[in-house]
Parts: C-alpha cells; sequence; structure tokens
C-alpha cells in the first residue's frame, strides 16, 4: 500500500435502512494480486459516493477465502477510481482500479477478470454527518465484507440500523465516469 492523493472526501455514514430487494446481477472484481482483508472498493449506487467493501480474505462458513475477490455488489453501482467512476458493469480485465484499506492508503490494482451472476441481493441506505444520502446493493452473502467506521471489516450480513460504516462523499453529476457541471438529482 501507499499513501496517494486526498483525492477521496472519507468520512463515516450511519445505516439508516436495510432492505432485502431480491435477486439481481452481482459483479465480483478479482484482481492480479493479493488484497488485505481490510482492503478492497468503494462502490455506491449514486455519485453522491460509496461504502468500502472488504476482499473475500478470510474463511467464512461455505465459502474459502479468496485473496484476490471483492464481491462488488450490483452490477448498476459505481466503483471509484480516486475522482473518477465506473460502472462495474463496464469493468474488465486488464484495466487499472484504486483498491483503498481502511487506514486511507490507495494503490492501483489490475483486474484480472469481472465475475457477475444472479444473486440475492440487499440494499443498506445511509446517512453521513454531512447529511449525504449513501446508498449500496450487494450480495445477501455470508463472504461480503464491508468497513466498519473504526475500519474493521464487518460481515454484511451482520450489519444492523444504526451502525457506522466507512464511506466516501462525491458529488453526483457524471458523464463517462468524469465530473460534469450539470445540475442532476439521482435516488435510489
Amino acid at each position: 500500500m501507499q499513501k496517494t492523493n486526498e483525492a477521496l472526501c472519507w468520512t463515516d455514514a450511519e445505516v439508516i435502512e436495510i432492505q432485502s430487494v431480491g435477486e439481481g446481477m452481482r459483479a465480483c472484481v478479482d484482481v492480479a494480486d493479493a488484497l488485505e482483508p481490510n482492503e478492497g472498493f468503494f462502490v455506491g449506487s449514486t455519485g453522491s459516493g460509496g461504502l468500502l467493501v472488504c476482499s473475500e480474505n478470510r474463511v467464512t462458513p461455505g465459502y474459502p477465502p479468496r485473496i484476490f475477490r471483492v464481491n462488488a455488489g450490483a452490477v448498476h453501482q459505481y466503483i471509484w477510481r480516486e475522482k473518477q467512476t465506473k460502472y462495474l458493469a463496464e469493468l474488465s480485465g486488464g484495466a487499472l482500479l484504486t483498491a483503498a484499506n481502511s487506514t486511507k492508503e490507495y494503490r492501483d490494482i489490475v483486474i484480472g477478470r469481472v465475475k457477475m451472476e444472479r444473486r440475492p441481493l440487499r440494499k443498506l441506505t445511509c446517512k453521513t454527518s454531512e447529511g449525504v444520502i449513501i446508498s449500496v446493493m450487494l450480495q445477501e452473502s455470508e463472504s461480503v465484507y464491508i468497513a466498519a467506521h473504526n475500519g474493521e471489516p464487518l460481515s454484511f450480513l451482520e450489519v444492523k440500523e444504526g451502525d457506522r460504516l466507512l464511506a466516501i462523499i462525491d458529488e453526483p453529476g457524471r458523464h463517462l465516469g468524469e465530473k460534469i457541471e450539470e445540475e442532476i438529482v439521482e435516488r435510489s
């Protein structure tokens, strides 16, 4: 890991709603390197911000560790590379992403492949102390972990209303991943 620019505005967000939403396509991002247990990618359903989804670098019931994988959630979501975003569905092998860990360190990492499959999904809606609403839609699976506000990986299935999670805030308004000056409203 290396410290890089502070392009992302780190904060924490309180979970205000949890909702099972049925099945949808989710994307696992498999990288060409080993990830630490508290390392992963920021993902979110809107340009307002995202949560740190951690690697599958731990033993869970029914799943062996996948030190190269982040189960990043529903294919419509944004994934951040510094201040730029991509949709999970647009990612492919050979591209670079920015992996982050819970101590605010970053590194560039190469995507090996993206694996998309239909799975049950759960939506988390959170609110930051700045009043920003952030939502994510992740697979309902014991192998999915997100970073708690203290940086510790937390099982997604154990998250409850009132929990505080590590987040980034950003401004909506993007065209092909680049920020644009435009009035935009996103609801998730």
